[in-house]
């Protein structure tokens, strides 16, 4: 239970400092103020096995004082909340900005481990404060790569690469300021692709060239500017991506694969459960009109321009049962947007070649 951390001991933590020394701590509202505890909390994952809870507190209080982020004299930390089963842990601060500016520490590495520092599920901003850091502690690879255009996509890495042998890779053009090699949640395998950014901005052309194409293994790397803003495009009107494709114009010569546009938008496929909703949904409708074979909804990866997503393509055991759905759905409404459909190319669905 995370929200027991309040209600600790000094014992737990070492000393509390004192009022006099809180008083100075520079910030509006009173230390340890209730009203600010969800954005003085920090969640700290990927700790080292069996670490203490002073050990962190002492850690974090080094950290802040040797990057002169501490904003008084006097520890930051207050207290430290453990969970040795699930390997995080909970640290809360004297103050929103001392919280705030511990955020730069995220990807620190403690004990051979790097630090995952996130803000809790709970986490209100405060008024007339800032949520990110403005800093960028020397040395520090965060594991949060913010888009930018700076930002770096890196595809086509072999499963097998661990974290520090893709960054190593990436270390021999220069200073890492971001890193993340993107893993599959439940078994914590690499997915194979990663992002990164650099301190300096200069080296990410260079990186690129001389990443772009390196044969790894069986496979070869895919390293380009990840499409900066792709969260921004989605505000945007859809786009058909088929110039001249009018609803009552001609879908191409009939094939076994369908390829349904307008029907979905990428922020839709970003949840588990409404992406398996809308994959039932695509079959059930279109078992209406022959036996479907297999259906392919490309789903978004953040800061990456993913070819075919938006789209569903569906595929029919036979040209027939296809030509007989593409005539029923073509201009049919759902979820208030009107279908477009056009036939798709069978290698290239099975090549996973979409666009």
């Amino acid at each position: 239970d995370m929200t027991g951390l309040g209600s600790m001991t000094s014992a737990a933590t070492g000393s509390i400092p004192s009022a006099a020394l809180l008083a100075s701590a520079g910030t509006a509202m009173p230390i340890g103020s209730q009203m600010t505890r969800q954005a003085r909390r920090l969640y700290v994952g990927n700790i080292p096995f069996g670490v203490t809870e002073e050990a962190m507190i002492d850690f974090f209080n080094t950290q802040m004082h040797r990057a002169s982020l501490a904003q008084a004299p006097g520890n930051p930390v207050l207290a430290c909340q453990v969970n040795l089963d699930k390997n995080f842990a909970f640290l809360e601060f004297r103050s929103v900005d001392e919280t705030t500016l511990a955020m730069a520490f995220d990807g620190i590495i403690f004990q051979g481990q790097s630090l995952k520092l996130r803000r809790p599920h709970d986490y209100q901003p405060v008024p007339g404060m800032a949520e990110n850091p403005d800093i960028h502690v020397p040395g520090v690879v965060s594991t949060v790569v913010q888009d930018s255009p700076h930002k770096i996509f890196i595809g086509g890495l072999p499963n097998y690469l661990n974290d520090d042998q893709v960054k190593e890779l990436l270390l021999s053009f220069g200073q890492l300021k971001a890193f993340n090699l993107v893993k599959d949640s439940s078994t914590a395998l690499s997915k194979g692709y990663a992002f990164c950014e650099y301190v300096d901005p200069n080296v990410t052309d260079q990186a690129i060239a001389g990443l772009n194409g390196m044969q790894l293994g069986d496979k070869k790397l895919i390293v380009q500017r990840a499409s900066v803003g792709a969260k921004n495009a989605q505000n945007q009107p859809v786009q058909l991506q088929i110039p001249g494709l009018t609803l009552t114009g001609n879908a191409g010569p009939p094939t076994e694969v369908l390829c349904l546009m307008n029907m979905v938008m990428p922020e839709e496929l970003m949840d588990e459960e409404e992406y398996e909703d809308i994959l039932e949904d695509v079959r059930e409708e279109c078992g209406k009109y022959g036996q479907v074979l297999s259906v392919e909804i490309p789903r978004p990866i953040e800061g990456v321009d993913v070819p075919g997503c938006g789209k569903i393509y569906v595929e029919f055991r036979s040209i027939m049962d296809c030509q007989k759905a593409q005539q029923a759905l073509t201009g049919r409404k759902f979820a208030q947007r009107i279908v477009v459909t056009s036939y798709y190319d069978p290698d290239k669905y099975h090549r996973r070649d979409f666009q």
